[in-house]
This record gives structure tokens, C-alpha cells and sequence, in this order.
């Protein structure tokens, strides 16, 4: 007995949670659009009442005709008035369904619109590291893929549900007059295929769940394969057959899934299917044996048949969308777990440090990024002073991007502290800080948008500012070569859109470093590689330009280039999250370490 308590609680706990998310997507649809709702949920009500209606008629329309036929002096009158009034309900049938279909079509674009909104306005609110956690962007994705369809789904699966309980209790109540067991069998002969069907919708999306890895993995494949910015690696070194052998590959082991899945489902669909159909079939019988034996009116035999007819496509539909329902109640889990996923919005309410000169401070930090064993950052300590510029140099994958992600507050130090005027960085303002960092990164954004827009991203209040544009690029060394092209700041970049000019990785590179100067009120300018894919000639004249720009600021500047971090006031060398060494370039190769071999090493490359 437990042991049966045990295997059917959670069948009807999930059972349950269908109407949970029906619920709230009803709440949402009916923020989304009042009148829309209400008018769904009048036309399920005539939609659901007047079937039934007909059924009634066409009996009042049967046994009056057989009455007429027994009549010696017959009135048809009254059965044309009857043939009229079911002329009238079945027109209104046809108008309250096509007035469902219209309701439906106008919330499914106003209610995919607001769920996306959702979805993006709590894309906005996360952390870098939630979009580090792959298991975490598997449900963003998820969310974006399904849900923004599945919340209308579900919604008009209950209205549904709703218009067919409705008419199977108008049904019910006409065949209780013939027999309260008709009401059992209209009702429990669909059962068998509807626990079926939740049992393979709920395997559906644990398959749904368990391969989004692979469904991920051929997304980027086709990235790869067909995207501008890869396909000429893909051709040159022809991957393309072994990248589109990989494609096929991942398919095929989806679709051996895929395949079971289906033929499972669909076969024991099938053979419960028939029993639900020999139950009807045996209603029918037993009501036209009935009639035969004069227990029941023709009119009557044809209502019944009627009745069991649609009340069989009504138990059908309500079961397939209490079904339907749960599978989008699974799919819809996605979805609120993504938008109801605890964010730590950074805290912080200080505007203005009390000690400006002492510029920016890293003491003892260190950091390991969520999930990771390792460290990133162990025990960093330095200081920056208003004016200063620093450099940091190391191999990759020894912190140096990691540092300034803390600079930034895309994340925070797991022990030590980051001050900026003597301010704790988890005690400013976050809007406030990151206005005055002006900071390009080595994978900055290459935008789809115009000259001007990818410019005047670096600064949201300005972002259309024309005049600001031309500054930061002339301060960024971009201003001739855009100055060059036929639109100047209106051209279109990339290649998603038609007339879109391509730029080589010299100028882009010049483009994200005037972003980094749009914000003219920013002290501090963090520089990432930010001359990596420039001749030398462009290198000297950008950092030439840049020390003259940036006298008053503190810099820091992560480079590979010694020609270029020589001139920095200060040098810090890290080498697996730690501070190798620090100090100007020619102590550092007096001191004969790191620096000067590495230093050496590139110098020797240049003889």
C-alpha cells in the first residue's frame, strides 16, 4: 500500500504543477493585454455551450420530423423554424471560433514581444559569471528558444481545456437522462491514452534537458560553418567536411533518441487508443440497440450519438491538452527558473572617494573564478596614483585580464581589497565607477552598427552625440580613415547588413579605442591589447598620441609589446595569478629576471 501511495504522489504532484504554470500564464497574459483575455474567456464560453445546443436541436429537428411523417395533415413549419435556429448557433460556433483565432493571434505576438522583453531585461541584471556557467546559459538559451511561445501555449491549452469541460458537462448532463453510466464511459475510456502521453511528454523533456550540451555544440557548428569571421580559416584550412562530419555525427546520436522516443510513444498510443475506441464503439451500441427496442426516440438516438461523437473528440482534445499542458509546464520551469534566478546586484552608494590622490589600490587580493579549484589572482598588492601609468606583463593565462575584470566589478575579489580614493570598490557606486573607467579589452565588441553607434557605445548618455563621436576618434587615431569613407560616421559595419563595410583588425582596433576615450570624464584607462592587430608605425604614433592624452590619468596597460611597455612608469610582471616582479624598465633589467629575459627574447627577434 505505501509503496503504491509512493510511485502515484508524484504523478499527481506534477499533475498539479501543470496548473501552477497555467496560473501564472494567465497571470502574464493577462498583464500583457486585459481586453484580449477577456475576450478569449467569453468566446470559450459560447465556444464551449453551444455544441451542445446543436446536438439538442438536431433532436428537437429529428423526432419532429418523424412526427410530420406520421401526420395526416403535417407542419413543417415548425421544424424549418427549428433548422433555422441551428443555422443561426452553428453561424455563431463559426464566429466565436474565428474570434478565438484572431484573440489568439494578436496576444501570441504581444505576449512573445513582453516575454522576451522579460528575458532580455533579466539578461541586463545578471553577472558575468552567470554567463560563464554554461549550465546556466543552457537555460537562458532555452528560455529564448521555448518560452517566449510556450506561455500562449499553455495559455490557450487552459482556455481550451476550459471551452471542452464546459461542453462535456453540458454533454453530461443530456446523457444522464439516458444513462449515468454513458457519463463514466464518455469520460474514463480516454484515460489509458492520456497517462501514456503525460508519461512520454515528461520524457520528452528529460531527453530536452540531457542533450542541450550537443543541441549547443551544433549551434556553434553552424557558426562556424557558415559565419564571416571563421569562414576563411574554415576554407583555408579545410575543416569544413570535418566540422560538417561532426554536425552529422551529433544528429545522428539526437536522432537514435529521437526515434526511440517516438515509436515508443506513438505505438503505446496507439494500441490504448484502441481501447479507448472500442469503449465508444460500445456506447454506440448499446444506444442504438436501445432505440431499437424502443427504450429511447430517434431524435433522441441521433442526439446521443451526436453527443457521444463530440463528447469523444472533446475528452480527447482535454486530455491531449492536459498533456500538452504539462509539457509546456515542464518547458515553462525553464523559463521562471531563469527569470526568478537569485542575482547579487552589486551594492555600493559612494559617488565621490575622500582621497583622490590616492588613486587606485589592489591590497592582497585574490581571486579563483566560481567552480574553479585553482586561483587566478593570489595575494596581488599595488597602488596606482592619479597621473601614473602602469603596465603589466606576463603570459597567458597569468591574471592579467582576471585583475582587470575586478577593476571593473564583472566580478569581486574572493579575498583582499580593491580601493579607489580610499574607497572600498564594493562600497561604490557601480554606475558611478564604471563611468570612470575607460577600458577597451583585447575581445572588445565588433557591433553591427554604424561607424558613429560602435563609437558612442563607450558612452550610453552620449551615444548619439555627433560631436563626441569626432572627438574620441580623433583622440583614438581613427578619425582619417573614417573621415575616408563616402558616409563617414553614418557607414554601416559588418556584414549582416546590406552595405556593410568590413574594417581590418588595425582600424576595428582603432574604433574600440576611441569607445574606451568617449568617456572624457574617465581617470582611469585600462588598455588591453589594444594595439595587437597594428603595424608598428600605427603602434608608435597611437601610443605617441596616447601619453599626451592620458598625462593626467592612471593607465594601466596590458601588452605582449615591450616597445609600447617600456614607457610605462611602473611595471608589475605576473606569473600564475602572482606578482613576479615590479618597478620601472631599467630596474627591472638590472635586476636580470623575467622581465629582462623576456625582454631580451623579443629584442633578439628585431636584430
Amino acid at each position: 500500500m505505501a509503496s503504491e501511495q509512493e510511485s502515484t504522489a508524484p504523478f499527481f504532484a506534477r499533475f498539479l504543477g501543470v496548473f501552477v504554470y497555467s496560473r501564472r500564464a494567465l497571470e502574464l497574459v493577462w498583464t500583457t493585454s486585459r481586453g484580449l483575455t477577456i475576450t478569449l474567456a467569453v468566446l470559450t464560453l459560447v465556444a464551449g455551450v453551444l455544441p451542445a445546443v446543436i446536438a439538442y436541436i438536431g433532436q428537437l429537428i429529428v423526432d419532429g420530423v418523424v412526427a410530420a411523417m406520421a401526420a395526416t395533415n403535417p407542419d413543417t413549419s415548425h421544424v424549418l423554424w427549428l433548422i433555422v435556429l441551428e443555422a443561426l448557433v452553428v453561424i455563431a460556433v463559426a464566429g466565436s471560433q474565428r474570434g478565438l483565432s484572431v484573440s489568439q493571434s494578436l496576444l501570441r505576438a504581444l505576449l512573445g514581444q513582453r516575454v522576451n522583453v522579460m528575458i532580455l531585461e533579466k539578461a541586463l541584471t545578471l553577472q558575468l559569471a552567470n554567463f560563464e556557467d554554461s549550465e546556466f546559459y543552457d537555460k537562458l538559451t532555452q528560455a529564448r528558444r521555448e518560452a517566449s511561445s510556450r506561455p500562449l501555449s499553455l495559455v490557450n491549452r487552459t482556455f481550451g481545456l476550459v471551452q471542452n469541460a464546459i461542453s462535456l458537462t453540458s454533454y453530461a448532463v443530456l446523457l444522464y437522462a439516458f444513462s449515468p453510466w454513458a457519463v463514466v464511459i464518455l469520460i474514463g475510456a480516454g484515460l489509458p491514452s492520456f497517462f501514456a502521453e503525460a508519461k512520454f511528454s515528461g520524457d520528452a523533456f528529460r531527453l530536452f534537458r540531457w542533450r542541450s550540451p550537443e543541441t549547443r555544440m551544433q549551434m556553434y557548428l553552424e557558426t562556424v560553418i557558415a559565419r564571416e569571421d571563421s569562414v576563411k580559416e574554415v576554407k583555408l584550412f579545410g575543416l569544413g567536411p570535418r566540422l560538417l562530419q561532426r554536425y552529422r555525427d551529433i544528429f545522428k546520436k539526437l536522432f537514435v533518441e529521437d526515434r526511440r522516443l517516438t515509436l515508443r510513444r506513438d505505438g503505446w498510443g496507439f494500441v490504448l487508443g484502441l481501447l479507448s475506441t472500442s469503449a465508444f464503439y460500445g456506447a454506440y451500441a448499446w444506444i442504438v440497440i436501445t432505440t431499437i427496442n424502443g427504450g429511447i426516440t430517434l431524435g433522441a438516438m441521433t442526439m446521443y450519438l451526436v453527443l457521444f461523437r463530440q463528447g469523444q473528440s472533446a475528452v480527447a482534445a482535454s486530455l491531449t491538452a492536459i498533456s500538452g499542458m504539462y509539457e509546456d509546464n515542464l518547458y515553462l520551469s525553464n523559463l521562471y527558473d531563469y527569470l526568478e534566478q537569485e542575482v547579487t546586484a552589486p551594492g555600493g552608494e559612494v559617488k565621490h572617494g575622500p582621497e583622490p590622490e590616492r588613486g587606485l589600490e589592489f591590497e592582497n587580493v585574490s581571486f579563483a573564478y566560481p567552480g574553479s579549484s585553482g586561483k587566478a589572482l593570489t595575494d596581488v598588492s599595488f597602488q596606482i596614483h592619479p597621473g601614473e601609468s602602469l603596465a603589466l606583463v606576463g603570459e597567458n593565462g597569468s591574471g592579467k585580464t582576471t585583475l582587470i575584470k575586478l577593476l571593473t566589478r564583472l566580478y569581486d575579489p574572493t579575498a583582499g581589497n580593491i580601493l579607489l580614493d580610499g574607497v572600498d570598490l564594493q562600497d561604490w557606486d557601480v554606475e558611478t565607477l564604471r563611468q570612470r573607467i575607460g577600458v577597451i579589452f583585447q575581445d572588445f565588441g565588433r557591433y553591427q552598427f554604424s561607424v558613429g553607434e560602435n563609437i558612442g557605445t563607450g558612452d550610453v548618455r552620449n551615444i548619439d552625440n555627433a560631436e563626441r563621436w569626432e572627438k574620441a576618434a580623433k583622440t583614438g587615431m581613427a578619425a582619417p580613415f573614417i573621415e575616408d569613407m563616402p558616409e563617414g560616421y553614418d557607414t554601416q559595419l559588418g556584414r549582416w547588413f546590406k552595405g556593410g563595410r568590413e574594417l581590418s583588425g588595425g582600424q576595428w582596433q582603432k574604433i574600440a579605442l576611441s569607445r574606451a576615450f568617449m568617456r572624457s570624464d574617465a581617470d582611469i584607462l585600462v588598455l588591453d591589447e589594444p594595439t595587437a592587430a597594428m603595424d608598428a608605425a600605427s603602434e608608435a604614433a597611437i601610443f605617441d598620441h596616447f601619453q599626451s592624452q592620458s598625462a593626467t590619468k592612471m593607465t594601466i596597460l596590458i601588452s605582449h609589446r615591450f616597445s609600447t611597455v617600456r614607457a610605462a612608469d611602473r611595471i608589475i610582471v605576473i606569473h600564475d595569478g602572482k606578482i613576479l616582479e615590479q618597478g620601472n624598465h631599467e630596474s627591472l633589467l638590472a635586476e636580470n629576471g623575467q622581465y629582462a629575459s623576456l625582454f631580451r627574447l623579443q629584442a633578439k627577434g628585431y636584430q
